[in-house]
């Protein structure tokens, strides 16, 4: 089996899944809140509603006839953000534990289920 390179994720898992409601830890929008619109394991992004909003020039095309500039939700790195505690409304960090058989995700500031 060949060896990784160094740029490589050994583990392409993230913390975060489609549709979690996250908070943003660090940089120019810490405190944001919003909602996954996309996780991104190979690269440990995610793209978070109304944050990172990055100008994009899009040249015209069927669907889009006119073209312009459009204002688009840009991919921050998954370690940025942390999920929303269910009972308390503050970021929290994530444990898997089994409940009932089952592999879930738990909060670990107020042990509430996730998924």
């Amino acid at each position: 089996m060949p060896r990784p390179s160094a740029g490589s994720h050994h583990n392409d898992k993230l913390h975060v899944k489609k549709g979690d409601t996250v908070v943003v830890l660090s940089g120019k929008h810490r405190g944001a809140t919003g909602k996954v619109l996309l996780a991104l394991p190979r690269e440990a992004k995610v793209v978070v509603e109304g944050v990172n909003l990055v100008t994009k020039h899009v040249k015209p095309s069927a669907t889009n006839p006119t073209g312009g500039i459009e204002q688009r939700e840009g991919a921050l790195h998954a370690s940025k953000v942390a999920v929303v505690d269910p009972e308390t409304g503050k970021a929290t960090r994530i444990r898997k534990q089994i409940v009932d058989g089952k592999k879930v995700r738990v909060a670990v500031a107020s042990g509430k289920v996730i998924d």
